[in-house]
């Protein structure tokens, strides 16, 4: 089936936020178990409360429920260190996608979309890649601990890299990972070098770069990479 054209495709702010985080839910390999092992809990919960109080006191149960949660202040701020390129200095890759933002102009929301499965995503990071398509070494943006190192069906091998101020970076198409879970790294250590994914096929050999704030919400690396806009 031909994917519809991005301007069709999305819509409104509610959808892109949307689907930012099915894509994030989708990187999360206890995502997919969970959902199984969730719907069963769930059908079972259902009838036996049915059976012991009855359907008149679903309408009183719902309200209990809030309509929304408050939303975890985002850092505007890392740490008093800046922020270095995920890539290394001799490496000559250079930024090839930029973060998905609704505020900005119809041309740059477009270039910002990633089509997979039929459906365009909003970027929710910033890549790197060289012209000539080969690979290059990947390091840590700041100082942090590795709280993740896998290999995802889709996104390839990650990983994520907690720091002090609490915002989370994370790199993701990766190949030769150097680091392992639990480790120590500094700001510029080589982490693994970039590689091919499947969600962003296309893109072939590259680096996906993503700042997370607290709130695990997706952070444009470019107020953080002044140097790579």
């Amino acid at each position: 089936m031909k994917p519809e054209e991005p301007n069709k495709t999305v819509t409104s702010l509610e959808k892109v936020q949307k689907r930012l985080k099915w894509k994030r839910l989708f990187a999360k390999k206890w995502f997919f178990p969970a959902v199984y092992l969730g719907a069963g809990a769930l059908i079972l919960t259902i009838a036996w409360w049915y059976q012991e109080h009855g359907s008149h006191d679903v309408a009183q149960t719902t309200k209990m429920i809030p309509a929304s949660l408050p939303k975890e202040e985002i850092p505007t701020n890392p740490t008093d260190d800046d922020m270095a390129l995920p890539v290394a200095k001799n490496s000559t890759a250079v930024k090839t996608m930029g973060f998905y933002d609704e505020a900005n102009s119809k041309s740059d929301r477009e270039a910002a979309l990633v089509e997979y499965a039929n459906t365009y995503w909003p970027h929710a990071g910033m890549d790197f890649a060289r012209k000539d398509g080969k690979s290059f070494e990947v390091v840590a943006a700041l100082e942090g601990k590795v709280i993740r190192v896998e290999e995802h069906p889709v996104v390839g091998y990650q990983i994520e890299i907690e720091h002090e101020s609490g915002i989370t970076t994370v790199y993701q198409s990766l190949a030769d990972v150097q680091v392992k879970k639990g480790q120590t790294v500094k700001k510029g250590q080589v982490i693994g070098k970039a590689g091919r994914n499947l969600f962003e096929k296309e893109a072939g050999i590259h680096l996906h770069f993503e700042v997370r704030g607290r709130d695990h919400q997706a952070i444009n690396p470019a107020q953080y990479l002044p140097q790579a806009k």
